[in-house]
């Protein structure tokens, strides 16, 4: 899922070669499940594939690197209105097309209030991102069927979605994971926006880090986002468990009254920010809070009127 404004559209997508269609049930079995998860990561990426995309009735071209992905920040012609749209992806060969994917994008318009970047593992879905061993069993043994979000997120977000608020979904889970987490989301009916992933990644040790990593490229994603959209504040919902709050942190600074909450829920022992972190959130006039469930997160968003009964 591509995201834009009425000027500047961004899309991406990747080419992988022994890449199988993944349908899970509810009744899947663990062995079944394991399998699965274990293809993600053994799909191999191809470099320095042509890609053709189609908006309406204009077509660009663009080219995967290294690591087989494409991305291509477009420019239309015609004018896309607020909302959701379909584009293209395909490849040809000697004139002759091989493969046609449809993908979307997500065009935000002026009646939208706010726009909401959600962090996702530990914050919208259990994942245990610092216990390794329960993080494995959990990705190894569930799917998207069976794994288990935050007790009351899907409503929360959707007060906060409300008609035409936009969701991002920045995370550093992989690319590989892309497919899981549009089904996750779907069956629990939380709503719909670009994930904005850690790179594609490959082989069993990956599989069993994931999520790992500096978490620096979800700084980069939040710059582009607010980048693009200099018109839009936004809500910031994180977890304690790995950098968020140092992230959200950054952002504060770097775009000043662009930040209307910061959401940070409690993972693990850590009771409190750090006094120097409180007091730069303070100056700033940005509500920081540090949330033990998601009801606390609903009734201030109620109290500083960013949802409605």
């Amino acid at each position: 899922m591509g995201y834009g404004n009425q000027n500047l559209i961004y899309l991406k997508g990747g080419v992988l070669e022994n890449r199988p269609e993944f349908y899970s049930k509810a009744t899947d079995k663990r062995r079944k499940n394991f399998r699965i998860m274990l293809s993600r990561y053994l799909s191999s990426p191809i470099p320095e594939m042509k890609v053709l995309i189609t908006l309406g009735e204009e077509k660009f071209t663009t080219q995967t690197d290294d690591y087989g992905y494409f991305s291509a920040w477009i420019e239309p012609k015609q004018a896309f209105r607020a909302g959701w749209h379909q584009v293209t992806f395909s490849i040809n060969d000697e004139n002759e097309e091989i493969c046609r994917v449809q993908g979307e994008f997500l065009i935000i318009g002026d009646k939208a209030e706010f726009g909401t970047i959600s962090d996702i593992d530990d914050t919208i879905l259990v994942s245990h991102a610092t216990q390794l061993f329960k993080k494995f069993r959990l990705i190894m043994t569930k799917n998207a069927k069976t794994r288990l979000p935050f007790e009351g997120v899907a409503e929360f977000y959707k007060k906060l979605k409300g008609a035409e608020n936009p969701f991002f979904y920045v995370s550093s889970s992989e690319w590989n994971l892309y497919e899981f987490l549009q089904d996750f989301f779907k069956v629990r009916n939380i709503p719909k926006g670009p994930f904005l992933l850690q790179e594609y990644k490959s082989g069993l040790r990956d599989l069993l880090f994931t999520g790992g990593g500096s978490h620096q490229h979800k700084q980069d994603k939040i710059k582009r986002l607010m980048t693009l959209l200099p018109n839009l504040k936004f809500i910031l919902i994180g977890d304690s468990g790995q950098r968020d709050t140092e992230i959200y942190r950054q952002a504060l600074h770097e775009f000043p009254n662009r930040i209307l909450a910061v959401y940070i829920r409690k993972i693990g022992k850590k009771d409190d920010f750090d006094e120097k972190t409180t007091q730069e959130f303070k100056e700033k006039g940005v509500p920081l809070l540090l949330i033990e469930n998601t009801e606390e997160a609903v009734a201030h968003a109620k109290k500083v009127g960013l949802v409605k009964d």
